[in-house]
């Protein structure tokens, strides 16, 4: 569920780095700065604008590399698929992206609660940011013999199903939250043996993980219905999906249809601890293995199991490393210790906590998750996760849906503009409200609007619910754990509003780090395939990645008054239990 949504644009205070990336608050990527402006940099195995630095003293005037020197650079793509838009990214070995374009798509809302893509549009998508990216690559000098491998990161839970002999898909995605399934969650809820599946998979049964949206794809849709019985129904997560059809699809003389444990563990499917299909998970969704292709598990970075992109610019170049989008976010920003957490704000909102190599089951509302698996004799690694519906899709439901404001850049302005919410609280349950309350009878609610209300309060409190629900999330872990985090770090396109981060910090009252360079989800697909094709050796080749420039938010809120606003943010969300009825999804 990579999450990219509209939130402040203001420019990241970045370190100077090759292709000067900025950041909107949507996640967005804003083009480079042309090569002549960038102050070039040069790495010990990366690599700057060939023409940047003049006179180096062993060449010519405006040549800094030989032949030979420029043959030994290495750089990893990245394809990261996101909620609202695609990109490829191409980052060098210190981590820092050199190359990027980014193509924003269509979301499809059919019916209320209902929430789509066309599964075709994504791929078109991606191939279209590689071919742009690779461009501009070439115009700093490069080709594609440059590029070691690439990863592949994207929205989790989104599912799509395909015919497996013509390659097509027979429904467009459904995509991560869409709550088409409520009544079918309730039903599943009281069939026999729902209370084992939490232990068994990490997952409590809800509209979020892909089990839910394929079962109501079988039981409604008669293409879908028909391929099954059959048996060439494929399924996948958005990750099979790109790589099967970068592959070639059905054209391919030998198909590839894989997934990595980071998103098998999302679908309800998985074992969590033998991280393969578990036949109780499966038999209690009804689903029969023989008639329905599923994709092959296997560790997120790996040079030969993912296969290799079959056209285009980067034809032939192995796909060496997947992971969801969350769990990518984690490795991007080099969360490799237990004890360690990120927050990606996008489209939702994500926490991820290590936890080491045995998973722990939660008590409090969290999921528990596949962080990484990066195979070769390592051990896997697991998360405690918390996930927020609505973040910077929030952001762009009052630009879009309200007309607060002509863009989302200018919502953080808006909330500054006043210094408080005025007392007003916005519980932005679009789609329920997830970890770690699970209500899915709530829908978005405002409290205490008053004739002092203004669109400038509300915008500030929409900004506050996910820091709110970010608390929550944090105080769960704590108490599953055992441990409180003593900091928090951040990245996703909502983090680059320093009002947003400040009052994350004072909501939590503890420091948030925030990296310069915000792209640490694709990074994360670029290290696990960098990983698995010897760009880097092991993890400890990574610590000072994306370490410079980073900024910290220490807490200034008098605790009393965190703790006051918080109070009234759980009485909200309590208030806002009930609103939708089973009759409201017949």
């Amino acid at each position: 569920m990579h999450t990219r949504d509209p939130a402040t644009e203001r420019v990241a205070e970045a370190t100077p780095i090759n292709g000067d990336l900025r950041f909107k608050l949507d996640g967005s990527l804003m083009e480079p700065a042309s090569s002549a402006a960038r102050t070039p940099r040069t790495p010990s195995n990366g690599v700057v604008n060939p023409e940047a630095v003049p006179g180096l003293p062993h060449l010519p005037r405006d040549i800094d590399e030989t032949e030979a020197e420029l043959e030994h650079h290495w750089f990893v793509g990245s394809i990261d698929q996101g909620t609202t838009s695609s990109r490829f990214l191409i980052f060098n070995g210190e981590g820092d992206p050199v190359a990027s374009h980014q193509i924003e798509f269509e979301n499809l809302y059919p019916k209320s609660g209902w929430h789509e893509h066309d599964p075709l549009e994504l791929v078109r998508s991606v191939e279209d940011c590689i071919e742009e990216a690779m461009r501009k690559f070439a115009s700093l000098g490069y080709s594609k013999s440059h590029i070691r491998s690439i990863g592949i990161t994207n929205q989790r839970e989104t599912t799509i199903v395909w015919d497996s002999v013509t390659g097509e898909p027979l429904y467009n995605a459904i995509v991560w939250p869409d709550t088409r399934t409520t009544t079918l969650v309730r039903e599943l809820k009281t069939r026999q043996g729902a209370d084992g599946l939490l232990d068994l998979c990490g997952l409590p049964l809800s509209t979020y993980p892909s089990s839910v949206k394929l079962l109501w794809l079988i039981q409604n849709v008669d293409a879908v219905r028909q391929a099954y019985d059959e048996g060439r129904l494929a399924f996948g997560t958005v990750d099979s999906w790109l790589i099967y059809r970068l592959n070639g699809g059905a054209r391919a003389d030998r198909p590839v249809h894989v997934t990595d444990s980071t998103n098998a563990s999302r679908t309800m499917f998985m074992n969590l601890r033998t991280l393969q299909y578990d036949d109780k998970l499966l038999g209690f969704f009804g689903i029969d293995r023989t008639k329905i292709q599923l994709p092959r598990i296997v560790p997120s970075s790996d040079p030969e199991v993912f296969g290799k992109v079959a056209s285009g610019s980067l034809a032939g170049v192995r796909i060496a490393g997947c992971l969801g989008d969350q769990s990518s976010a984690l490795v991007g920003q080099c969360g490799f210790s237990p004890g360690q957490a990120k927050n990606t704000y996008g489209t939702g909102c994500f926490l991820l906590y290590n936890v080491g190599h045995e998973p722990v089951i939660s008590k409090y509302g969290l999921l528990a998750t596949v962080a990484y698996d990066f195979g070769r004799g390592r051990k896997p690694v697991y998360a405690l996760e918390g996930s927020i519906a609505v973040a910077g899709a929030g952001v762009k439901f009052l630009t879009n849906n309200l007309g607060f404001v002509n863009q989302s850049s200018e919502i953080n302005a808006l909330a500054e503009s006043v210094p408080d919410n005025g007392g007003v609280v916005f519980v932005t349950a679009f789609s329920g409200l997830f970890a770690p309350y699970w209500i899915d009878d709530a829908k978005g609610t405002l409290f205490g609007i008053t004739q002092h209300t203004t669109k400038a309060h509300i915008a500030r409190a929409t900004l506050e619910a996910t820091c709110f629900q970010t608390r929550a999330i944090l105080e769960a872990m704590a108490r599953d754990s055992g441990h409180r985090l003593e900091s928090l770090a951040v990245d996703g396109g909502l983090s680059n509003s320093d009002l947003c981060m400040q009052t994350q910090a004072d909501v939590c009252g503890i420091p948030v780090d925030r990296p310069a360079m915000r792209e640490t989800t694709a990074l994360g697909a670029a290290i696990a395939a960098g990983l698995a094709t010897g760009v880097w050796q092991e993890l400890e080749d990574l610590r000072e990645v994306n370490r410079m420039g980073r900024k910290v938010f220490e807490p200034r809120m008098e605790r009393e008054k965190a703790d006051r606003m918080f109070r009234k943010w759980e009485q909200a969300v309590e208030m806002s239990r009930g609103w939708v009825k089973e009759e409201n999804y017949e």
